[in-house]
């Protein structure tokens, strides 16, 4: 299924489970969603199943999004006193879509949980209390945290799951690895058939411990337990001469709310850095030229500021300046925290690294310990050649045999679902579309959507007037409280409408993408197409993906001068 498909049965308000192997564009897919529906004037409530993936979304926890904080059980009393919560019934009642990412890490007891939650508080027998709930995630990756060998349900086995029976989509496009080769490994552990062929493939990455530091030396390298990691950042760092700069994390808010983001937030509270460090981007920031997950090392601190100066691994330097993590409920900031946006990363723990996406990587694999660990880590990076391997044991590739079974039951379900709408005729599903929207209390006329009593305009047409006054897209990103590459999408609209020309976006070309943009444009050319893939895969990842964005952006401007 594409992301559009998705999309068209997202918008019908159906609650849904959105798939798809690592790179296949949920999170596009969501924040896509959440744009359409903030256009029609609905707010949905975002969570995540970790602190970390909530982080990532700007959102919050479900467990504290429901109040179930860490409880395992609700008794009666529990239930009624979350539903005389004055901000929880305020919160719950006024939902009409729940989106829930990393669902995979999020076992069945809780979503039952939150499901007596919504059902008690909307005082409704439907499944979370008649809320559109979209569920994000994969389950071949990082399953839900067991103690003491307890044997927990998966989301999927969940009473309200099969109470739900959510329309699945289970995306088939790929959008971060385009080496061939690299996919077809991927694809044959998902199918726990790791013929010959494939492993070869991954012998041929294995290095030797005497020749790890050598060929990896400035690369992050994963590990499965944090001892490894935390040994090996702090031995690092130790080893450098010269003195050292802190950087403390500051905060505003709600003290549980700054904890939540805390405990999420990829940088430490207190980051050490010296002139020779290893880091790691934790935020994306396409003005400045990092997303999460670009890698590099310090240089030396600016004058006066002391923010650290990194040399990416394209010899480029960068001023890393502090950003904010945020929570938001209802268009405000509700807490947020500010830091560097940098970690140490000689080393990162594989739980960590989901939902990274990197260009190389050196993985130890030998210590592997659960389901989908193994796979999480391959999927990291975004080809073959970036991938580096000290070992693995024999769990390491392993799939969970329940995840097996289930996944071809997803397809089915999502075969199933896509015929179903492919046979439904455009007028009927467009009334569909209204329909929902007028259901939710949102607004046909995107033109028109209400905030109180102040009257928004078209989000294009908000994005064009940040554009046009000289806004970068970080400042524009900031300012829309969106994600860049959805800021980026905007622009290219805006481009194709002839809203805007050249003149209006050549502010954001900085000196990187100047000197770039002839091989870009000579790459599209020789690809033949305006897809991003080909020409990653055609320039062998030299620039980032939401570079190439910016630069087709650019192409497409100055065509239409």
């Amino acid at each position: 299924m594409t992301q559009n498909q998705a999309l068209t049965i997202l918008k019908t308000g159906a609650s849904v489970f959105l798939t798809g192997e690592p790179g296949a564009g949920k999170t596009f897919t969501i924040n896509a969603f959440v744009s359409y529906l903030r256009e029609h004037g609905i707010e949905p409530a975002i969570t995540a199943s970790t602190g970390i993936a909530a982080t990532h979304i700007q959102g919050q926890t479900i467990h504290s999004w429901s109040g179930i904080g860490i409880r395992k059980i609700l008794s009666p009393y529990d239930l009624d006193k979350l539903a005389t919560t004055e901000y929880l019934v305020r919160r719950i009642t006024k939902t009409k879509v729940l989106i829930i990412d990393e669902v995979s890490m999020l076992d069945g007891y809780t979503l039952d949980l939150v499901d007596a939650v919504c059902k008690t508080i909307k005082q409704s027998a439907d499944p979370f209390g008649g809320i559109q709930v979209v569920l994000v995630g994969d389950f071949f990756q990082l399953p839900p945290i067991a103690r003491h060998g307890e044997n927990v349900p998966f989301a999927f086995e969940a009473r309200v799951w099969q109470d739900m029976k959510p329309l699945v989509c289970y995306l088939t496009e790929q959008h971060r690895q385009s080496d061939e080769t690299f996919l077809n490994l991927l694809a044959a552990i998902r199918r726990n058939d790791r013929m010959d062929d494939h492993m070869i493939h991954l012998e041929q990455r294995v290095i030797s411990d005497d020749d790890s530091f050598e060929h990896t030396e400035n690369m992050t390298r994963l590990y499965a337990h944090n001892a490894d990691v935390d040994t090996i950042n702090t031995a690092a760092l130790n080893a450098i001469e010269g003195a050292t700069n802190t950087y403390t994390m500051y905060s505003k808010g709600s003290e549980s709310l700054v904890a939540s983001l805390k405990k999420g937030c990829l940088s430490p509270e207190k980051l050490d850095l010296k002139i020779g460090a290893v880091v790691m981007c934790t935020k994306n920031n396409m003005q400045k030229g990092f997303v999460n997950g670009t890698t590099g090392t310090v240089m030396r601190f600016e004058t006066g500021t002391k923010y650290p100066i990194i040399q990416t691994k394209d010899r480029e330097e960068i001023t890393i300046e502090p950003m904010d993590w945020s929570i938001e409920e209802d268009g405000k900031i509700k807490a947020s925290i500010g830091q560097v946006p940098l970690r140490l990363a000689w080393a990162i723990t594989i739980h960590k690294s989901q939902g990274l996406s990197l260009d190389s990587a050196m993985m130890d694999l030998r210590q592997v310990f659960e389901y989908g660990q193994g796979y999480v880590a391959l999927s990291r990076v975004r080809t073959l050649s970036g991938l580096y391997l000290a070992g693995w044991n024999a769990q390491t590739f392993q799939v969970h045999p329940r995840i097996l079974k289930q996944d071809q039951t997803f397809h089915q379900q999502s075969d199933s679902a896509q015929e179903i709408f492919a046979g439904l005729g455009t007028e009927d599903i467009e009334e569909m579309h209204k329909n929902f929207i007028l259901a939710a209390g949102g607004t046909l006329d995107a033109k028109k959507v209400k905030e109180g009593k102040v009257e928004k305009k078209d989000t294009l047409e908000l994005t064009k007037e940040l554009l046009l006054e000289g806004k970068s897209l970080s400042e524009i990103a900031k300012a829309r409280k969106m994600v860049a590459v959805t800021i980026l999408d905007h622009i290219e609209k805006l481009i194709i409408l002839k809203k805007v020309n050249y003149d209006n976006i050549a502010h954001l070309v900085d000196t990187k993408l100047q000197k770039a943009l002839p091989t870009i444009t000579v790459a599209f050319s020789a690809c033949d197409t305006t897809l991003l893939s080909p020409v990653y895969n055609h320039l062998d990842g030299k620039y980032t993906f939401d570079m190439l964005r910016l630069a087709r952006a650019v192409i497409s401007s100055k065509s239409n001068k």
